[in-house]
């Protein structure tokens, strides 16, 4: 098996528990380096640190996927890994719904795996997780005995590593329209067509933060995608709730979604700008009890990390004037970039321009079936924040 030795320098953030190896922090490589293949990799001085894959194209050159020296990687491995994973997630709760392998959380880096319900959807992110799709699909076969597995692998990110964008069925298809049950709600899932795996599970226990925030309150959700949120407040008691999105589609979802939970009445929404919307809302003197933001990621590189404090102080702005005295905001960010404290950071200056006083109610990460690790810096990337405004 081809060996791969660390730098002296720079092998500290390695043996602290960090997967990514990139590729100058190699020193010298002995044997053939064909991309996807398993490797050793070794200290400097030719201590074993662990197994991963290997792929010259990629910034990360290798991915570790164990530390144990008598772990082999093959099918049995993936097997033993879903299996703990699934344990994991059953053991917090999450029977029917849930992240199942978070990648490098679940010691399993650029695998994505969603549960819904009887449902799979999965993206091998890099080529050597790839190689290994068959096995993993396999192992949720064995496992799970699921109706349906698919890959929602049309995502920017593998062509960095040498793959194609695609997706389709791993195994018999099936109908890619699906109803999950969350909360005590209902929501459709777009499988085929929706974002990401189809679905944000990442905020499911967040959404059952806002329930006594909303009862009898006015709410607006900005950036309301297919209306969860919006039907959370709806469901735990809300007078009225508008959604906002500039997707056509995603409203329509909402407005089904709403349908389905008998929330139509209740829970209204439009296909408009929502960026624009705050702003002439705000000039217009408009007022909610709640105002919800949860927009999506604002920028995937650290070029554009500026606009995307501006964007996430512009709309927390606007948000903190729609707001009554006294009233509630509701506000995320998922960009990865932005780590818990400049998100903090961000929302301060945005109530110090607004002239607004803040008290916390409560600040959260992702749902628990997406695990942190303290070491790896990216499992930490949902910021979840609930405020007084006053």
């Amino acid at each position: 098996m081809t060996k791969v030795f660390l730098k002296k320098k720079i092998q500290q953030r390695v043996l602290l528990g960090h997967p990514w190896i990139f590729g100058n922090e190699v020193g010298n490589v002995d044997g053939p380096v064909n991309a996807g293949d398993i490797v050793e990799v070794f200290t400097h001085q030719g201590l074993f640190v662990g197994r991963g894959y290997i792929n010259p194209q990629s910034q990360i050159l290798v991915r570790l996927l164990t530390r144990d020296k008598e772990e082999a990687i093959d099918a049995a491995f993936f097997h033993r890994r879903l299996q703990k994973a699934w344990d994991y997630r059953r053991k917090l709760g999450y029977v029917e719904n849930c992240r199942l392998i978070f990648g490098e959380a679940d010691e399993m880096p650029a695998l994505i795996i969603d549960k819904f319900n009887d449902y799979f959807v999965l993206q091998t992110l890099a080529l050597g997780m790839d190689r290994w799709k068959g096995a993993i699909v396999d192992a949720l076969n064995s496992i799970f005995s699921p109706k349906g597995i698919y890959e929602r692998n049309d995502v920017p990110v593998r062509e960095l590593e040498g793959l194609p964008q695609q997706k389709g069925f791993l195994g018999a298809p099936f109908d890619t329209n699906i109803i999950l049950r969350e909360n005590g709600l209902q929501f459709n899932v777009d499988i085929e067509n929706g974002q990401k795996t189809g679905y944000f599970l990442d905020q499911q226990d967040n959404r059952r933060a806002i329930e006594h925030i909303v009862k009898g309150a006015d709410v607006l959700e900005a950036f309301c995608y297919t209306g969860t949120f919006s039907c959370h407040a709806g469901y735990y008691g809300a007078k009225s709730v508008l959604g906002l999105d500039i997707s056509e589609h995603a409203v329509n979802t909402a407005r089904r979604n709403a349908q389905l939970n008998n929330l139509e009445e209740v829970c209204q929404f439009q296909a408009v700008n929502a960026f624009d919307a705050l702003k002439q809302w705000t000039r217009e003197g408009k007022q909610f009890d709640v105002v919800i933001l949860d927009p999506p990621a604002f920028t995937k590189s650290r070029e554009n990390i500026q606009k995307a404090i501006t964007g996430y102080k512009e709309i927390n702005l606007r948000g903190m004037k729609l707001l009554k005295p006294g009233g509630f905001l509701v506000t995320a960010s998922c960009t990865n970039l932005v780590p818990p404290s400049l998100f903090l950071e961000i929302i301060e200056m945005a109530a110090k321009d607004a002239k607004k006083k803040l008290r916390q109610v409560t600040f959260q990460t992702q749902s628990q079936d997406h695990p942190i690790l303290w070491n790896i810096e990216n499992t930490t990337y949902l910021k979840f924040l609930i405020v007084e405004v006053s």
